[in-house]
């Protein structure tokens, strides 16, 4: 049962998704805000479980980035339909995880290889994403006035999203690319 721990964490983050979207579509922000924490901890939570207890799985090294992929996408659409975000940064956001999904799947369909690694400035996009998401829900449920740090958030949301999806192209076609020579 202990294997399956952080799994069942993760598919519990994947399966507050729909009633997060949800919430924001409704206006119930400080809930949204408080579900979105707790999802965002889970993330904490699954990963230091199944490394501190060596239970590490191949389900759960693809089901983690799709939680991830899942709530942030979610989130953002729902922010930016509400036209809490910009539009064109749920653009870039949605965009670079088709590429990166997209990626992925030509990857492992042409090298049977793939291997679930995050590149550090994904992990550092993903951070800067949750942390606007986290902020926007707070400041519309709480009505606090920002003095501008929400735009600032938005520039290095966007900046790191872009840098983030075009390492993932630049990784894996030069792996690719490797992978061709060698023939």
């Amino acid at each position: 049962m202990l294997p399956l721990v952080p799994n069942l964490i993760t598919l519990a983050r994947l399966f507050s998704v729909p009633l997060m979207v949800w919430l924001v579509l409704n206006g119930h922000f400080e809930w949204a805000f408080w579900l979105f924490v707790v999802a965002a901890l889970t993330d904490a939570v699954d990963g230091f479980l199944a490394r501190r207890l060596g239970i590490r799985s191949t389900v759960g090294a693809f089901l983690d980035p799709l939680a991830d992929k899942a709530l942030l996408v979610g989130v953002y659409v729902a922010l930016g339909y509400g036209r809490y975000l910009p539009e064109w940064l749920v653009i870039i956001v949605v965009f670079r995880d088709i590429i990166i999904i997209g990626g992925a799947i030509l990857y492992q369909t042409l090298t049977q290889s793939l291997k679930m690694q995050p590149l550090l400035v994904s992990k550092i996009n993903t951070g800067a994403q949750i942390a606007l998401a986290a902020y926007v829900l707070a400041q519309l449920g709480f009505g606090f006035d920002d003095g501008g740090v929400a735009e600032a958030g938005i520039f290095g949301v966007a900046a790191t999203t872009i840098v983030s999806g075009f390492s993932y192209v630049y990784v894996w076609g030069r792996r690719i690319a490797g992978m061709e020579h060698d023939r």
